[in-house]
């Protein structure tokens, strides 16, 4: 039903991967001229031109997947997407703000210099102008439907890679297909990064925790086909759901073992990953408090919060 264009982006990822069906396009890729010229290329090889495209579903807001919406838009397009999305997708400079000013504050209480938590967070802002603003005209959540050449697609949530994320099923030649977002990956192990509090006095959300329980949700719901948002298709989902889990456990029991006495997230991360490059710390931060986080949630850690520091302690 849907064909994979691949789309370049300037992030180590790699291309991301668009899907067109008749005149409806899921994840347009960043906003830069390079990924515009190759989508606008493969969109002409196929007789249509950027406007003919009529309507445009976003798996999640991230700049690699939205970024080219507003263009499309600008040309015509209708643009559907979870209302969680829909609000980052309609102020991204401002979703961007506000989780540099949280996350700064966070990592100096989980043991980071205070002049590097102001580098680490300071970085996403150069992805900015890779994903305009824009308007989401139609907003859909798990349970919903959208028709696209004919066949419905069924909508559901994905909970953990992003906020607002969806996947996309449908009866294709595999039998019960779907594009998953970033969410399964056939060849790279998803790191969900670190989420802001949805609102100011409400808890960070337990990203790590939610994305596993999604995955195992995933994992028997049946789907014979995955179409990722990077690299190949996967065609044993329960397969590689398998993998990805048991990665996640191994690293959880690597943190376990790293917590005798009271130690910080950065720690942690150090332990993990010995001296990443501060363009690397923000990705490295979500995994060790991710892992962190899985332990809390299994009662295995005390969580000990005194001046003004974060240390977990593994319990026996």
């Amino acid at each position: 039903m849907f064909e994979q264009v691949p789309v370049p982006t300037p992030f180590q990822v790699g291309p991301v991967n668009a899907y067109l069906a008749d005149r409806t396009l899921v994840d347009p890729g960043p906003d830069s001229d390079e990924a515009w010229s190759a989508l606008t290329d493969a969109l002409a090889e196929r007789d249509l031109a950027p406007g003919d495209i009529e309507r445009l579903l976003i798996t999640h807001p991230h700049p690699d997947h939205f970024g080219l919406a507003s263009r499309f838009r600008g040309r015509g397009a209708s643009v559907v997407a979870h209302p969680d999305a829909a609000a980052i997708m309609a102020d991204f400079p401002g979703r961007l703000d506000a989780e540099q000013a949280y996350f700064r504050e966070f990592f100096e209480r989980c043991g980071m210099a205070p002049s590097t938590a102001d580098t680490v967070t300071e970085l996403p802002g150069a992805f900015v102008h890779y994903a305009p603003s824009v308007t989401v005209d139609s907003e859909v959540s798990a349970g919903e439907t959208v028709t696209v050449d004919g066949r419905d697609l069924r909508v559901d949530d994905l909970v953990g890679h992003a906020s607002g994320e969806v996947l996309f099923a449908f009866d294709g030649p595999a039998g019960r297909e779907a594009i998953v977002g970033d969410n399964v990956l056939a060849e790279i192990t998803p790191n969900p990064f670190l989420q802001p509090p949805p609102e100011p006095d409400a808890e960070r959300p337990r990203v790590l925790p939610a994305y596993n329980d999604s995955l195992a949700t995933l994992h028997d719901a049946g789907y014979d086909r995955m179409h990722p948002g990077h690299r190949g298709r996967i065609d044993d989902p329960p397969g590689r759901i398998d993998d990805i889990l048991a990665e996640h456990d191994e690293r959880t029991e690597r943190v376990a073992g790293m917590l005798d006495e009271p130690t910080t997230p950065v720690e942690v991360m150090n332990e993990l990953f010995g001296d990443l490059p501060v363009t690397e710390q923000f990705p490295g931060m979500s995994e060790a408090v991710g892992h962190l986080d899985v332990l809390e949630a299994a009662e295995r850690v005390t969580v000990i919060e005194a001046d003004d520091a974060i240390r977990y302690e593994r319990d026996e």
